[in-house]
């Protein structure tokens, strides 16, 4: 099987928590197949930059045009080692995608890696694979972890949090943290 990873992300997906954990596994050595719904390789989505500047919640401004890499309709999980959900806003409306969910609960049934960073645990919630799980995400999103059956994890922005073959991370200052927990999942082999 070809080192492939799949990266689900959709239109005002999180700037940073596409572009970084795209370019960290590709480093790596991974294909890295960014894929949304409704669309196909080449075509791109709207990425959104969050950031805290004194209101009680984030604000966002306009980010960069992603480019995907591969088509959604195309997508066959047992091609994949690991699946990788971005945040953003993206989330809250992916999760409305069927096809999106099966591809969650197919990775989930074959115990593969998944990541989910920010409010991509919406989606997880939606496909009802938290049940059992620990998991952090963005705090406004612990409610769904937790209606969702899993136990939600307070964590600073810059950690993640691994259960099984899951590691989920609250914010994009937690990148690091999660792009590095997902690659020890993977099975990756870094030397430094």
């Amino acid at each position: 099987m070809a080192k492939k990873v799949l990266l689900l992300c959709g239109d005002f997906t999180e700037d940073y928590e596409t572009m970084v954990p795209f370019q960290a596994l590709s480093m790596l050595g991974y294909q890295v197949d960014a894929v949304c719904p409704d669309k196909k390789a080449g075509e791109t989505v709207a990425t959104a930059v969050h950031d805290f500047l004194g209101e009680q919640t984030y604000t966002e401004l306009r980010g960069h045009n992603f480019a995907l890499t591969a088509d959604f309709d195309a997508v066959k999980t047992e091609d994949y080692l690991g699946l990788f959900i971005t945040g953003g806003r993206a989330p809250e409306y992916i999760r409305l995608n069927a096809r999106v969910l099966e591809i969650v609960r197919e990775f989930f049934a074959e115990g593969k890696p998944v990541a989910a960073i920010c409010h991509g645990p919406q989606v997880l919630a939606a496909a009802g694979v938290l049940k059992g799980y620990k998991a952090t995400a963005y705090p406004a999103v612990g409610p769904d972890v937790t209606m969702a059956g899993g136990e939600f994890v307070p964590a600073d922005v810059t950690e993640a949090v691994v259960d099984r073959n899951l590691v989920t991370a609250p914010a994009w200052p937690g990148d690091t943290a999660i792009c590095r927990e997902f690659a020890k999942l993977l099975g990756a082999k870094i030397e430094i």
